[in-house]
Parts: structure tokens; C-alpha cells; sequence
């Protein structure tokens, strides 16, 4: 089985440089990884979505290039945020997280262990299993970068991940016992992160001083709780959509407030003229102007039927922006398909740093610098929690879904359910054309079995 080829990475990761003279940290780039948080992307303004007053996230777009055919590896959020710090699908950090586990379960250190904090280990280590897996914040940690994180974070704490400095710091035995205790879970203080402040991001920036610098911006918006300020519901009391979209809608402006006030202040620091900026959504959203989830906690909270812990192309796709001016095209959109485990790679080509080697990504930096290229013909992954009328958090399920050209498919393997759309001609995935195309579906489907012998053997 294939998906063991990288577990060598746990204990072995390379450092070093692509170029002939390894480039002093001050002759390198920021980099700014910015993630919306239940972002849907039709409802990006940039998108098309004129009804949303959303611009900084304009002017973030404008000045570097948009894959408009971006997508993350899961319907919720956490197994898409792995992927875009380690580079790794999540059935591949799951295996990973399973050997290493295994692994030191064997070692004399764990042996030695009590069983009673045997168990606690046990129990505990798929909060802390980052710590043994390479991530990007490493890898720029060990090459003269300062790191950081703030935002949405469910690794325990930011040292796990690799980071320097950080908002989200952990729990106690006696925090598990709380109510805020799934808080905490999500990344704790973190969340404070434009909600609250984006202060702890500026005394960041203060404190890296001329050392160049990679943050992890995540903040918890447009995500629910829909409870921005009254300002941004003004924007929208006299539009015409529902009470839910309103709500929605105010938090997007809100976030985009801040994510301005944020790239001011790198502005204002002399920091943005050299700072790779990317930004990307961590799964999918459905709240169309019209649509009115009132009273119906489930699809409120989760964003529909088509949105978080959906099964459609709305369930996964993000638009992705990389900017940097003077290196990277301003004004330009690019229809490739991308991933959100291509982001770590890109980071490292773009720096000429060595790493992560044998992960799912790919750099997409010559499609950038050549402004064509697709590396990707076909995305396929997996969904392992589905929508669910009994569980907000969703239900156990092995769905598998595919994007190649216009075609959508997804295939519950448990009832056997397939499910083909056409995304270019039915965008909101109204009609199921399964039946129309029966070889689309079997040719798809074979897509999907190669790639379950590859990763899900």
C-alpha cells in the first residue's frame, strides 16, 4: 500500500536550499497565510457575488492571482487545515498519526509509563500527534523564519504545529470537564483573533522586527456565531435577502474589516511590499441571499444542505489567492484546479527551501510564473462525516467525490448512491444527471478506485 511510502518522514525531514547560496532570512519574504472559516465561495465578491461589501478581500484579489477552482480535502474544517500546514491528504495524516502512535506504544519510554497515564497518553494523543508530523511552520521555523499562529487551531497548542509564537495555548484535566471546553478545542484565546483584536497579530509583527516572518491568520469568521457588531448589519438592513443571509452576510464584512486592517497595518510597517499573501477557505458554505434558515438550527449553522458536511462541489470548493507584488501576476484568474495540500510546497519553491518531501502537494509556483499549467487534471478525496438531522457535529460515512473538467461526482459507498452534476451548466447542483451519463459515472468511478488503491488501500 503506497500511503507507507512517507511515514519515514515522522524521524527523518530534510533541510537546505535549492539555490547555490542559501539566501540570508532577511533577502526572504513574508509569507501571510489568511483562512476564511465557512467561507462559501460563490459568496466571495470577487466571485460575483455583487450583493456582498467585501473590499479588502477585492483588493486582495486584484493584486495577485485567483484560482477560481480551488478546493479543500474535507467537508469540515479541521482535516482541511492539516492539509494546508503539512501538505498531506488526511487519510495520509491519519496513517501517519497511526504509526507514529503505534510506534512509540512500543518504545521502553512508554513501557515504563503507569498504566493509568498509559491510557491518558493513549487517550490524548490525537491532540498532540502534530508534534511528530512535519508542517510548514517547522520547516520555515528551522530556516531562520519566525512563526506564528492565531485563529482557528485544533492541534492543542501552537508549539504542536511547529510555531514559535502563538494565541491557541491548550487545556487542563479540568478544563475537559466545562462547558467551554469544545472552545477551547477549536483554538481557545485564538479565537479572539479579529473578533476580539488583531492585536495579538501586530505585536507579532512588532516582535519578528527585520527577521522575515510566517503567520497563520485563521480567524473564526464568517463563522457562526452570527453576531457581528451593529455596523455590518446596517450594511445589509435594507437589502433584499432573507434574515439568516443578513446575519451571514454581516459577519463576511466583518471579517473583511478586519483582514483590511490587518494588511494595513503590514502596510503601514513596510512589510506587504514583501510578504507572499495566500488566502483560503476551509470547506464549503451554502447561504444564498434568498435562502432563510430561521428556525432551522441545523442548516443555520452549518450553512444548508450543499454546505458544511455536504457532498457537493459547494461542500468543498474555495477560491485560492496568492499575491506579491512584483512576483506574482496582479489582476489575473486562473481556472487550474488546485489544492489545499499545494500550499505548503509552493510556499517552500517560492523561498528555494527543501522539505516535506513525499507529501500529496505540489508547488504550483511555474503556474504562477508562467500564468498557465495544470498540474492537476482531477481532484478526488474523501468525506468521512456527512450531514446528519440527529448530530449538528454530522454523522459517520465513507463518501468519495471527484472533480474532472465540468463533472462532479460523489458515492456514498454505504448506501451506493451516485450522485453526478454538472457544474458548469447547473452551478447549485439542482439535477442529478446520473442516469443521463451512465459511462461519465463509470469513468469517474474508476478514477476514484485508482485513487483509493493509492491512499486507501
Amino acid at each position: 500500500m503506497r500511503i507507507l511510502s512517507f511515514l519515514f518522514l515522522a524521524s527523518v525531514t530534510v533541510f537546505g536550499c535549492q539555490t547555490e547560496r542559501e539566501p540570508e532570512p532577511a533577502d526572504r519574504p513574508n509569507v501571510v497565510l489568511i483562512i476564511g472559516d465557512d467561507y462559501g465561495f460563490p459568496y466571495h465578491s470577487f466571485m460575483g457575488a455583487d450583493y456582498v461589501k467585501a473590499p479588502t478581500m477585492e483588493r486582495l484579489a486584484a493584486s495577485g492571482t485567483v484560482f477560481t477552482h480551488g478546493y479543500v480535502p474535507a467537508n469540515h474544517c479541521s482535516p482541511s487545515l492539516r492539509s494546508m500546514i503539512t501538505g498531506l491528504l488526511p487519510i495520509q495524516y491519519d496513517a501517519l498519526q497511526a504509526a507514529n502512535k503505534e510506534a512509540f506504544m512500543a518504545s521502553e519510554e512508554y513501557r515504563s509509563m503507569p498504566p493509568d497515564e498509559q491510557a491518558t497518553w493513549q487517550a490524548d494523543y490525537r491532540f498532540h500527534s502534530m508534534k511528530d508530523v512535519p508542517t510548514l511552520a517547522r520547516v520555515l521555523s528551522a530556516n531562520g523564519y519566525q512563526t506564528w499562529q492565531g485563529g482557528k487551531w485544533w492541534e492543542f497548542n501552537y508549539q504542536n504545529g511547529g510555531f514559535d509564537y502563538g494565541m491557541t495555548t491548550g487545556w487542563t484535566p479540568e478544563d475537559r470537564g466545562n462547558n467551554e471546553w469544545f472552545l477551547l478545542f477549536m483554538g481557545g484565546a485564538g479565537r479572539d483573533l479579529a473578533r476580539v483584536s488583531n492585536q495579538a497579530a501586530y505585536d507579532f509583527i512588532d516582535l519578528a522586527g527585520d527577521d522575515p516572518f510566517f503567520m497563520w491568520y485563521a480567524p473564526e469568521l464568517p463563522h457562526y456565531p452570527f453576531d457581528a457588531p451593529q455596523n455590518y448589519l446596517d450594511i445589509y438592513a435594507d437589502a433584499d435577502m432573507s434574515d439568516t443571509a443578513k446575519l451571514y452576510f454581516a459577519n463576511v464584512s466583518w471579517f473583511d474589516e478586519r483582514l483590511g486592517e490587518f494588511l494595513d497595518y503590514l502596510e503601514a510597517k513596510g512589510k506587504l511590499e514583501n510578504t507572499l499573501v495566500i488566502y483560503i477557505n476551509d470547506n464549503g458554505w451554502e447561504q444564498d441571499p434568498e435562502q432563510e434558515f430561521m428556525g432551522d438550527p441545523l442548516r443555520f449553522n452549518n450553512g444548508g444542505d450543499k454546505g458544511k458536511l455536504g457532498m457537493t462541489d459547494l461542500s468543498f470548493r474555495t477560491p485560492v489567492i496568492f499575491s506579491w507584488p512584483g512576483r506574482i501576476d496582479s489582476g489575473s484568474r486562473l481556472t487550474s484546479l488546485i489544492h489545499a495540500a499545494d500550499i505548503p510546497p509552493t510556499v517552500l519553491d517560492f523561498l528555494d527551501i527543501e522539505g516535506l518531501d513525499g507529501i500529496f502537494g505540489t508547488s504550483y509556483k511555474e503556474v504562477l510564473k508562467n500564468q498557465s499549467g495544470e498540474p492537476r487534471s482531477e481532484i478526488v478525496g474523501r468525506a468521512t462525516q456527512l450531514r446528519s438531522e440527529d448530530d449538528m457535529m454530522g454523522r459517520k460515512a465513507k463518501v468519495y467525490w471527484i472533480r474532472q473538467d465540468e463533472w462532479f461526482l460523489n458515492w456514498d459507498t454505504e448506501t451506493g448512491e451516485k450522485q453526478l452534476f454538472n457544474v458548469q451548466n447547473d452551478p447549485r447542483e439542482d439535477t442529478n444527471v446520473a442516469s443521463q451519463h451512465p459511462e461519465r459515472v463509470d469513468a469517474l468511478t474508476a478514477r476514484i478506485e485508482s485513487w483509493r488503491t493509492t491512499y486507501d488501500g
